[in-house]
This record gives structure tokens, sequence and C-alpha cells, in this order.
């Protein structure tokens, strides 16, 4: 009979929710009984078998059990809700006892520190900073600096070329020809940036570094001008009691060329490893602008001299701190880092 296949159903469906015990397995059991399929669905569907006359009141019976259980489930959910919104309090409560946790704040690259040091001791000077792109023509980068077509230093084997008129610089020197171009003497600029040469890397070599340009230009600039600004940032770098000294060598931009050493910062000038038990080691190349560089960007040397000088600041930051290794300062490491 209905009435006992309706008790059935009620037992079955009280026993059922009473084990639910998640909104996952409360719908699962909602779609059993109510859902378009289900089973008292099926009886609603079946009251056509009925007799005309016991369809009402079977309607009736099946309609009544159909609410009562949509309240089991509603007060089944809220009961559900409320659990697992108090379990999930619990999982999320904070302590606010606890220490928080520091962030890992970083630090400042030693390139960085040393760049920022050498410029300030320039400034202090009367220089300015000047800039230029990475990516250079041909004529800046070599023409322009004096570079004939023939010299070894335009060879492939260490140049990157874009294209044959277009290359990645291999110096900051081609700033000084720009500058030059566009501004009249006197002009007293430093130009850091990065630089590009076809090199293997190891502890010494890179095929991206870092250098520093300095050019001065103005009537009556001579050499000694250029070896007591050379000799002002040396004292300033290492020490008061640092002396400099010149070498005479060849740069196809500058006449008369020199190598310029500084004694050791480690030992003093009395010898040690970093030094090769010289006590000097050398910083910077420089020399007097060459005529032809002047003439080229439109400055008669008749009038004006100027001076140039072109310094390694991966070089000298690993002497400043005694790093032996130039991969060290290119790969991010903050173990290595936080040390500066």
């Amino acid at each position: 009979m209905l009435k006992d296949e309706l008790d059935r159903l009620k037992y079955d469906f009280l026993s059922e929710l009473e084990r639910v015990e998640t909104s996952d397995q409360l719908e699962v059991l909602r779609v059993k009984y109510m859902g378009k399929k289900g089973l008292l669905t099926s009886l609603l569907k079946s009251l056509g078998d009925l007799a005309p006359e016991d369809r009402p009141a079977a309607g009736q019976a099946i309609n009544g059990l159909k609410e009562e259980f949509a309240r089991d489930l509603e007060n089944k959910e809220k009961n559900i809700i409320a659990r697992e919104k108090e379990n999930r309090l619990k999982e999320e409560a904070l302590d606010v006892t606890i220490p928080g946790k520091k962030p890992t704040l970083g630090k400042r690259h030693p390139l960085s520190l040393v760049r920022r040091q050498i410029e300030d001791i320039f400034i202090g000077m009367g220089f300015e900073i000047a800039d230029g792109p990475e990516i250079e023509y041909d004529y800046y980068n070599f023409e322009a600096l004096n570079i004939p077509k023939d010299h070894p230093s335009r060879d492939l084997q260490d140049t990157f070329y874009i294209t044959d008129n277009i290359v990645l610089r291999t110096q900051t020197s081609p700033v000084q020809i720009r500058v030059m171009e566009n501004k009249k003497p006197p002009i007293r600029i430093i130009a850091p940036g990065r630089v590009y040469r076809a090199d293997e890397v190891d502890a010494t070599h890179s095929p991206i570094f870092h250098q520093m340009e300095g050019l001065v230009v103005d009537r009556g600039i001579t050499m000694g001008d250029l070896k007591g600004v050379l000799d002002v940032f040396a004292k300033a770098l290492y020490g008061k009691d640092t002396k400099t000294k010149f070498r005479p060598h060849y740069f196809p931009f500058t006449e008369p060329s020199a190598e310029v050493d500084v004694t050791c910062a480690w030992c003093h000038g009395e010898g040690c490893r970093i030094c090769g038990y010289s006590g000097w080691i050398e910083v910077l190349g420089a020399g007097m602008v060459h005529p032809n560089v002047l003439r080229t960007v439109g400055i008669n040397p008749d009038e004006y001299s100027g001076f140039a000088f072109g310094l390694g600041l991966d070089r000298l930051t690993m002497l400043k701190y005694g790093i032996d290794d130039l991969r060290l300062l290119f790969e991010n490491d903050y173990r290595f880092l936080k040390q500066f």
C-alpha cells in the first residue's frame, strides 16, 4: 500500500540524513529523494496508475512528505553550515601573541655601492652624469673614437655585431662622442654603464661587465689636470695614503695615453696575493683626448684640449671587497649579497 511505501521512504530518508556530515553528502541525498528522477518524484509520476478517487489523497500524502523532507534538509543544511564555519574559524584562527615573520629585506648590490661612491666622488669635483645607448652604431663605438676599420678591437671574436653597422657597445666611450656632439666646452662628465664583449665566462671575464667613462674638455686642459683628478679619486676611494702611478700605453682615442696603477688597498704597497706581490694594482686607462676625436665632433683642437679615462667598475668592486670571482657579481645569491 502507498502508506507503507511512504513510511519506508521516510524511515530510509531519516536514517540516511542522520549519517550526512557535509554539504556535498546532503546534496546527494536531496537529489536521491527529491530530484527530477528522485524517489518521491517517481511516486508522484505513478499517481496515474491509481483509481481516480484515490489520487487526491495519495497526492496530498506524497506532497506532505515532500514538504517534510524539504524542512529536514533545510535544518540539516543550517547545522552543517554552522559546523563547517566553526571548524573553518578554528583552522584559520590567528594567535596574535605569536611573533610575526620578518620579511627578508634586500641589500644594495656591491656594484651599486661602488658605483654610487665613485659617482659621489666625481660629482664632488664638478662632474655631471651622462648616459647613452647600449646598442650603438659602429660610428660612435669605433669610427668617431679614431679606431680604424682594420683595428683588432673591431674583430668579430671580440664584438657582438647586430648588423654590419650596429653593435652592442664594447665600451662607455661612445657616450663622450654623443655629449661632445650636443654640448660645447666646457665639458666635465662621467658615464657609467654596461658594456659587452665576446669573452668566455670565468672567474675574471664575462661577456657583460661595467665601465665608467670620464671626460673633461676645456681650454688649457693638461696631463697634470688628469693626474690631479685621478689622484683625488684614488685617495677618496681607497684612502688618503693611496698613491697613483702612470705607465705609458696606447689607446686610439687618446694621445698621450697611460695605464694607471694605485697602491694596493689591502697591503698598502707592501705586496700581497691580491696585487701579485707588486704593491700596485692597475685600475684604469686614461690619456689626453686625441685631436682627431675633437675634430670629428666639431671641436677645434687648437683651441680646446681634454682628457678622458675609463675604469672597470667590476674590477674596482672586486678589489674593494676582496672578491676573487667575477661570477659572484652576477648570480644574485642572497647569501653573497647580504654581506654588503
